[in-house]
């Protein structure tokens, strides 16, 4: 995949995720997905946004930055969010949360196969009390 063709494919999976449509990330992300080295396959992968999305319905991934480099794409997002449902074991809040993530990509197939992320859970938990 070219480097425009890549910034492309991840811009409109960006959005898919945005518009919370999960149910169309296969197009998008390997059955059998790694996350962090670990197996994680995608429908654990969907359920995992899915949650995030349910405690903040209005959940944005809003990118920062994007790095390309043959088949690997490193994000930089800020997120946001409002707190209407449980989080990590905090009921909603109605707070507005923001926090930065940095997430590396590894593509094969012309989807998604691996990913590392890390995103500041803590942060949002200090902004919840």
């Amino acid at each position: 995949m070219q480097r425009s063709e890549a910034e492309a494919f991840y811009r409109e999976y960006n959005a898919v995720c945005n518009a919370h449509a999960f149910d169309r990330l296969s197009q998008f992300v390997a059955e059998d997905v790694q996350v962090n080295d670990e197996p994680q396959g995608l429908t654990a992968y969907v359920a995992g946004l899915r949650e995030v999305v349910r405690a903040f319905p209005d959940y944005r991934w809003e990118i920062r930055g994007l790095l390309i480099d043959g088949d690997r794409i490193a994000a930089h997002f800020t997120d946001t969010g409002t707190h209407r449902g449980e989080f990590l074991g905090v009921a909603p809040t109605g707070r507005r949360v923001s926090t930065r993530e940095f997430a590396v990509y590894e593509l094969e197939a012309g989807r998604i196969a691996r990913v590392w992320v890390a995103a500041d859970n803590l942060a949002v938990l200090d902004q919840l009390r």
